[in-house]
């Protein structure tokens, strides 16, 4: 049986990016790139590699990603960022599984990188993601940060790898920290989750312990220290926007 595949991207303001990623989906049959309103060459780009081209504006993670799954060619898709790669040992082993899926989906080990480099502390590995998935069994979650695809069936674990390249520097690393805060703050809040106003600084505090310790953040450097110091402040901000919000919400009801 010949599987085809279709590979779904979603992007905005990835040119510096994008090209790495393009150029190790050769294996895939068709290659569909949803833009949400770059302003930079992302899109030409992607045209110049034979991609299929769609502009949506954001929808949100998950649901801007579920959009791209549905508009594919292919009921096989593999699901990626733009700051992703795969190299050619995992495009081998795509296209056998391909040949006579046993599965309606495959997660992959991810290597992150930073300054060029396999960061392997903080938590950042081994990293699991499930991004090879029969799209007529399974659907993306609701949530507004971490989403994640849920399968209606069985999933077969890979020991085999995607290439992440998430941050440019560390301008980048806290940039990113600030959005995926404010997200995770609201989807809490949604929760019925609260927070005190010690919640931000004991959070805070372990998150740094566990990654530059526990986690062996200590062993990477300066790159190490940063990347657990934005944890933490990732996790402090997390929580003081929690706080924020329920603050907001209480002056709002009286």
């Amino acid at each position: 049986m010949n599987t085809k595949l279709s590979v779904a991207i979603v992007a905005q303001d990835e040119e510096d990016r994008l090209p790495r990623c393009l150029e190790s989906l050769f294996f895939a049959d068709e290659v569909l790139v949803v833009d949400s309103g770059s302003q930079d060459d992302t899109v030409d780009i992607a045209g110049s590699f034979g991609c299929n081209v769609l502009f949506q504006p954001w929808l949100g993670y998950a649901r801007q990603k579920q959009y791209a799954v549905d508009h594919c060619q292919n009921d096989w898709v593999l699901i990626l960022d733009a700051d992703e790669r795969v190299p050619k040992e995992t495009a081998d082993e795509i296209k056998k599984i391909l040949g006579e899926p046993s599965y309606v989906a495959y997660s992959f080990l991810r290597k992150s990188f930073f300054h060029d480099r396999w960061i392997r502390c903080c938590g950042w590995w081994p990293n699991r993601v499930l991004r090879l998935v029969d799209r007529r069994q399974g659907r993306f979650n609701d949530h507004l940060v971490h989403e994640s695809w849920i399968a209606d069936g069985d999933v077969k674990e890979l020991d085999i790898v995607l290439e992440h390249y998430s941050f440019r520097n560390y301008a980048d690393l806290i940039h990113k920290m600030q959005i995926y805060s404010t997200l995770a703050a609201e989807e809490m809040l949604q929760d019925g989750r609260r927070a005190g106003w010690w919640t931000p600084f004991s959070h805070g505090l372990w998150m740094f312990v566990r990654s530059y310790f526990l986690e062996l953040g200590i062993s990477e450097g300066f790159d190490g220290f940063m990347i657990s110091m934005m944890n933490a402040q990732g996790s402090f901000m997390k929580y003081a926007k929690l706080r924020e919000l329920e603050i907001r919400n209480l002056k709002l009801e009286t």
